[in-house]
């Protein structure tokens, strides 16, 4: 097997590392645990959170041990890096309820069985800290003028608001955390964006005073798409791991809109298909590009959502915009389905309704509001006005159009919204 850190830089997940020979050198010869840390300010991560989860996916898929850190804790406080404005603090039931709905997506990609990986909260010892010892014990390793020049910082005070204090402390804090799971875990690698290289730095340099004893840490790239768009940031917003904020449908239909440019390297970050396989990608066109990109958005379902999700979701588009048959040589180690059969449809998000509510007809605006693909009567309105919206694939000239029963096909009405935002009505007689 390749070793760790060969794959993670093969795959592009790496953008720092300290102690670059001895960091593989350690990883080569141990059985490593290694850390880390989600910021609970939601319910559910979203595709920007996709590098760190895969990397510590793959620290598991190569024998080591993860540690997902939830910061139940330092969430309470605010992480000021890469922000130029404050964090809105959250409360202590907003942190806990946000952090178990982490756990679950987490649990998706990350098998937690026989302590094979574990899921922490900082909140369980930083919510113990007395401030006097904590100053005393940990705040003297820090001097200020360091950590002011921290990129994290810099931002946060060349800015109109301004550092806060409370802001200040969320370096102290993190640092401290990489030394308690050092300490209680055997913990010597934390990972992180790269924002997080002064706040992973600073934990280093804690274990190093005070546990006289070496940790590392690696950074990964900020990804974006070839546009520059940020990962995971739609015109609808944020890409959501969560079901229920984005369904598994539209999170399909999000990978399989990948401009043409971004495949390959999707391919190796976000799967972990064979790279000797993905690399052969970058040389397709046309059709064949088209089914990298079916395969793509199959195997990332299928990491955040199971296979059973993922069929649904492959089916559903093949019923909406026509099936998309994938030949056996483009990416083999691929289990996207490769039959040409009929398609079964699936996963659209459905309504039923009876016909009689046709009958003598509904304001296309009300109905487009009504199934939720708009979030209001004025959206709804705005979206038909800008030649947004179609029925049965006929655009919607009139956003008070009577929507009545000439537009029922066998027993079906098909909204859109847009290119890619689908609402199947299902007729009850």
């Amino acid at each position: 097997m390749a070793s760790l850190t060969d794959v993670f830089e093969e795959r592009g997940f790496i953008e720092k590392t300290t102690h670059d020979e001895e960091l593989r050198d350690y990883i080569r010869h141990n059985k490593v645990t290694c850390y880390i840390g989600f910021d609970p300010t939601a319910s559910s991560l979203h595709v920007g959170s996709l590098v760190p989860i895969m990397a510590l996916a793959h620290m598991q898929n190569h024998g080591h041990r993860p540690i997902a850190l939830v910061g139940g804790g330092t969430g309470l406080v605010g992480d000021p890096s890469g922000k130029t404005e404050m964090r809105k603090l959250l409360t202590p039931e907003m942190v806990e309820e946000n952090a178990r709905g982490i756990k679950k997506q987490l649990s998706g990609f990350i098998d937690f069985s026989d302590g094979k990986a574990l899921m922490v909260n900082n909140n369980d010892w930083l919510s113990e800290l007395k401030y006097i010892p904590f100053l005393r014990d940990i705040g003297r390793h820090f001097s200020v003028n360091r950590m002011i020049k921290a990129e994290s910082y810099k931002l946060r005070l060349d800015s109109e608001e301004g550092l806060s204090f409370i802001e200040f402390n969320y370096m102290l804090l993190q640092a401290y955390d990489f030394l308690e799971l050092f300490d209680k875990y055997g913990c010597r690698l934390q990972m992180g964006g790269s924002d997080q290289w002064g706040n992973i730095v600073a934990g280093i340099e804690l274990i190093r005073k005070v546990r006289k004893d070496n940790s590392f840490g690696i950074t990964f790239p900020l990804i974006k798409t070839s546009n520059g768009a940020k990962m995971g940031k739609t015109a609808k917003g944020a890409v959501w791991l969560d079901p229920e904020r984005t369904t598994p449908y539209d999170y399909y239909q999000y990978w399989i809109n990948a401009d043409d440019r971004d495949v390959e390297r999707f391919l190796a970050l976000f799967t972990f298909l064979p790279m000797n396989e993905i690399k052969q990608t970058g040389n397709l066109h046309g059709s064949d590009l088209n089914s990298a990109k079916t395969i793509l958005a199959f195997e990332t379902t299928l990491l955040a959502h199971g296979r059973d999700e993922a069929v649904k979701a492959w089916r559903a588009a093949a019923s909406v915009f026509g099936e998309r048959f994938v030949p056996d040589n483009i990416l083999k180690s691929s289990s996207v389905p490769r039959d040409n059969s009929v398609m079964e449809e699936a996963s659209v998000p459905c309504s039923y309704m009876n016909a009689d509510m046709f009958n003598p007809g509904i304001p296309a605006f009300k109905l487009f509001h009504d199934v939720k693909l708009a979030s209001s009567g004025g959206a709804s309105r705005r979206l038909i006005e800008q030649g947004g919206a179609y029925i049965n694939d006929r655009r919607i000239e009139k956003f008070d159009e009577l929507i009545t029963l000439k537009y029922i096909n066998k027993m079906e009405i098909l909204l859109r919204s847009g290119k890619k935002r689908f609402h199947k009505i299902k007729i009850n007689r």
